[in-house]
């Protein structure tokens, strides 16, 4: 028999062969999920520019709706599904049952109740939950591997949530890093090389559908020097100040699980999620517009120079966020957080646009809260370098990113982390980074 034609070998790539096979249905999905949270996005702008008032319906009617099918048919696939991919790590590594984190069923709640959300005007994002969707359906592939021992369980939820990565931003080098700084924290390295390929796999299908773009498209930055030091480091305190509190401000309900408000979120959690609804209906409207939806296309008008926001542009996309992660909704934080940090670097252009320019201050901005909130640096750079398609600001990037991360750290934990604990139940062997109250657990978190 020649070599490398043996049984082990034919084995061997039939196991490849549908992992790239589950890889490339990963990539769709989640594309599949742009296109239809895109399409809810049109349907919940389309009826306020027509009917100013729609918001005030929609907000709490969609809410109570999308909170209410969560529980009761997807339950786990409430927030935005990291914490719930980095619990499914831990527990598969212990053999332990990951159903109710990741899986099929749990996939296509995401998807549909995720654009569902979108269409009450909510501030969420898709990104997020998109690596969840991704995670399940590797996950999903393990029992059908013929040579499953080579992969282990856990190894493949974690190459698929850092696929979903790749595929929702069309950013796979910042999906491989998100998976060893976020997700795993490493690498088995008789699996890394396959995983890899897994994971760029569902990149190149998110290309192959909707075209080799920049998320933010091709941004002229200019020349790059030194000036740019002091904004970097100014910008850095500032966003990690403000993504710290942020941060601290998603983990109050595990803070303090017996203040009133979140009583009541447990004991009513469908009128709770009505209300946040309406909330998030009179903030939009307060502002403008400005604080509905996942924020990506007002960000993508602002870092291109077609829209000048008003000074409280940051203050309503922050509470919006904010009170739509309470409310219990399938949505992450990603773009709200970019868009988040877009405004605040609006704010903050006039101080320094002189000696380097707007774009770069955004930019930097966009990168230091994404940091902060996250407190995954290199995560944050990379992606927003791959969104702009920005590689000469690949150092100031990186250098404002870890100066908001660290001042951020000062405030409060690492926030998956920290939220991980809500669905790693009571079992302490398990190691969730904070002992952390589970009675949350049914709202799940953004991201």
């Amino acid at each position: 028999m020649k070599p490398g034609r043996g049984p082990l070998s034919r084995l061997r790539w039939r196991t490849r062969a549908i992992l790239w096979l589950f890889s490339a249905l990963a990539g769709l999905a989640v594309v599949g999920f742009a296109k239809l949270a895109d399409l809810a996005l049109a349907l919940f702008f389309t009826a306020n520019a027509r009917y100013p008032w729609a918001p005030l319906l929609l907000g709490p009617s969609i809410g109570a709706s999308v909170v209410w099918l969560t529980r009761r048919y997807f339950n786990g696939a409430q927030g935005s599904g990291i914490p719930q991919v980095i619990a499914a790590t831990r527990r598969s590594a212990l053999g332990q049952a990951v159903d109710g984190l990741v899986s099929l069923r749990i996939a296509a709640g995401k998807v549909f109740l995720g654009a569902l959300a979108l269409a009450g005007g909510f501030s969420a994002g898709r990104e997020g939950p998109s690596v969840q969707v991704a995670a399940s359906i590797l996950h999903s592939c393990h029992r059908l591997l013929p040579h499953s021992r080579a992969i282990r369980s856990q190894d493949l939820i974690l190459a698929g949530g850092a696929a979903g990565v790749a595929a929702a931003f069309n950013t796979p080098l910042a999906g491989i890093v998100f998976a060893v700084e976020e997700l795993g924290r490493r690498l088995e390295h008789r699996t890394s090389g396959i995983l890899m390929s897994t994971i760029i796999l569902s990149g190149l299908m998110a290309i192959a559908l909707m075209g080799n773009y920049s998320y933010f498209g091709h941004l002229r930055t200019g020349e790059i020097g030194v000036d740019i030091l002091r904004p970097v480091l100014f910008c850095g305190v500032c966003c990690g100040l403000l993504g710290g509190l942020f941060s601290r401000l998603l983990l109050w309900p595990q803070r303090a699980p017996d203040f009133a408000l979140w009583r009541w979120r447990r004991a009513y959690p469908v009128c709770f999620a009505a209300a946040c609804g309406l909330l998030v209906a009179l903030i939009g409207i307060a502002g403008g517009g400005m604080s509905f939806g996942s924020g990506y296309a007002i960000t993508e008008k602002v870092v291109n120079g077609e829209l000048a926001l008003p000074w409280y542009a940051p203050v309503t996309r922050y509470l919006a966020t904010l009170v739509s992660y309470f409310s219990g909704i399938p949505g992450g934080i990603f773009a709200p957080a970019l868009a988040i940090g877009a405004a605040i670097g609006s704010n903050l252009t006039p101080l320094f646009s002189a000696s380097v320019g707007s774009t770069p201050i955004l930019t930097l901005c966009m990168a230091g809260f994404l940091a902060a909130v996250t407190q995954s640096p290199i995560t944050a750079a990379i992606i927003v370098m791959e969104m702009i398609d920005g590689h000469g600001m690949v150092l100031s990037l990186m250098a404002v990113a870890l100066i908001a991360k660290a001042v951020s750290s000062r405030l409060g934990p690492e926030l998956y982390q920290r939220l991980a604990g809500d669905f790693l139940g009571a079992d302490r062997s398990i190691p969730a980074g904070a002992g952390v109250k589970s009675d949350t657990a049914p709202f799940g978190t953004m991201r």
